[in-house]
């Protein structure tokens, strides 16, 4: 028996607050013709008072596990990838084990920003085919707008918040994840970081020096993040033993339309293979590459037997890539995004 990875479950939940680049301008000197000839995006969700990223993946959680069929009780992990937790401890994941009720699933967070998700289909492939567990729930959750300075214009207009959710199971019909791959180069760590740790514990000078915020050198993140999407890219493929030809879809993490532009240009990939929805949601970080499989699945842009490349670059600095062949049915009329706007009544 040959034990391989598929997604049978997926699901997103979105705050139903939205914040367009009209609204930043009244908040940061900055317009609309400038977000948008720069970064391709219009607006962006964010989270509202009662919101935060447990009751973010706890909607997408609920809707992936229903999707797959299961009971919160056959999930035996939970991994939820996230740099903005509800608390420094205890791990999301186990706030969220509780409140699905998963009782039999171990939990832990994985800290890789917008690497996050496809680092966690690494590790839960691996304890899948090694026959260690046959569910997993895996969660990408952000809630960025806690973490940004508003008064920071190169920053607070890129991000957004929104949680991503997929279950993954064991399948003897091979299929499901083909490969993966996992990259790092820690001596570009402080181009993007955020303070919020031992280094700067929190304090009225750390609060008041602004060390908290997330910070970036735009610059060379993006000189990154064009070079790691279309090096992981080939790496990727190389690695599955395909050629790009061989893909249906690209979903490539969804930062910044630019970054998207020049490395599908590069790498010759046809725009009608690339699912984009920056321009609504931002930088969502972890929560990207789940919101956008699942919108791509309710546009039908997905079908069992389709191969998908997913790829994500990040803070660390890392990149990440996922080549998987699509087995699980899909809905005839895709999802409702309206059920999936808002984490209301769960």
């Amino acid at each position: 028996m040959v034990r391989a990875t598929t997604i049978t479950g997926w699901g997103m939940s979105l705050p139903s607050q939205v914040r367009t680049n009209q609204d930043l301008e009244k908040m940061v000197d900055t317009t609309d013709e400038w977000i948008q000839s720069r970064t391709g995006i219009r607006e962006r969700r964010i989270a509202g008072d009662d919101e935060s990223t447990l009751s973010l993946a706890l909607g997408a959680s609920k809707q992936a596990i229903a999707t797959a069929g299961l009971a919160p009780e056959d999930i035996e992990m939970i991994i939820v990838a996230t740099i903005t937790p509800d608390y420094g401890f205890p791990a999301v994941a186990n706030l969220l084990q509780d409140a699905l009720a998963a009782r039999n699933a171990a939990a832990l967070d994985i800290n890789s920003a917008c690497t996050g998700f496809l680092a966690g289909l690494a590790l839960a492939d691996g304890m899948i085919v090694s026959g260690h567990i046959n569910n997993v729930l895996l969660v990408g959750a952000e809630t960025m707008s806690r973490v940004v300075d508003w008064s920071d214009r190169s920053t607070c207009v890129l991000f957004g918040d929104a949680a991503g959710a997929a279950v993954l199971q064991v399948s003897e019909n091979g299929g499901g994840i083909l490969k993966t791959l996992l990259g790092s180069d820690g001596s570009g760590a402080m181009s993007l970081f955020a303070g919020s740790g031992s280094r700067y514990p929190a304090s009225a000078q750390t609060d008041s020096e602004g060390h908290h915020y997330l910070k970036m050198d735009g610059r060379e993140v993006y000189r990154f993040a064009v070079k790691a999407m279309i090096d992981s890219t080939r790496e990727t493929v190389n690695k599955a033993g395909m050629s790009l030809d061989d893909f249906d879809l690209f979903i490539p993490h969804q930062a910044n339309s630019r970054i998207i532009k020049s490395a599908i240009r590069e790498l010759e990939i046809p725009e009608s293979k690339v699912f984009t929805n920056v321009d609504r949601y931002g930088n969502t970080s972890a929560a990207s590459i789940p919101v956008a499989l699942c919108e791509a699945i309710g546009e039908g842009r997905i079908k069992p037997g389709d191969n998908l490349l997913m790829v994500a670059f990040g803070a660390g600095l890392s990149w990440a890539g996922t080549a998987l062949e699509w087995t699980a049915p899909v809905p005839g009329g895709g999802i409702s995004h309206g059920a999936l706007d808002t984490v209301e009544n769960l």
